[in-house]
């Protein structure tokens, strides 16, 4: 298993770089895959592992999938989810993102995919590509959520 970096390591702040589908790289996603299931997390990225290549792995109970330099070229409407992440453990908050999202990738046999999907599954491949592209899910809390946040660490202050 692999050690996954929690929130104040910098590699969750780089963004990643496209790779070539090589063994090496079939290797990590396999030893991503097992942390992920080890960790009992439906995502991981690459970065929360500390390497900066434009990789993901995801199953939130419909089967795993492998991203491989994946991009989003399309997102619909808005929808609140709650989210967590495995750098950040135990903190949980709603985030808004698109309802609906189309993303193309490469997967772990080096094919072209598509996927068109709505719901938990586009939520997760938005919180994956961010991490791809250095940004945390905290980063998407609204100006609001994070009034409340700093509101909270101060009256537990005093």
């Amino acid at each position: 298993m692999l050690e996954i970096k929690k929130f104040k390591d910098p590699i969750l702040r780089k963004k990643c770089l496209e790779v070539k589908l090589t063994d090496e790289v079939r290797s990590l996603i396999n030893e991503m895959k097992e942390t992920m299931y080890a960790a009992n997390g439906v995502g991981l990225a690459a970065p929360q592992i500390g390497r900066s290549e434009r990789i993901a792995v995801i199953d939130i109970g419909e089967g795993f999938l492998a991203l491989v330099n994946p991009k989003i070229i399309k997102k619909e409407g808005s929808a609140i989810f709650e989210e967590g992440c495995l750098s950040f453990p135990g903190i949980f908050r709603k985030i808004k993102r698109a309802k609906k999202v189309k993303v193309t990738a490469l997967n772990e046999e080096g094919e072209n995919i598509e996927i068109e999907t709505s719901g938990f599954l586009a939520c997760c491949l938005q919180h994956e590509i961010d991490h791809l592209d250095g940004i945390i899910f905290l980063d998407r809390l609204s100006q609001l959520d994070k009034i409340k946040d700093k509101f909270k660490k101060c009256l537990k202050k005093y």
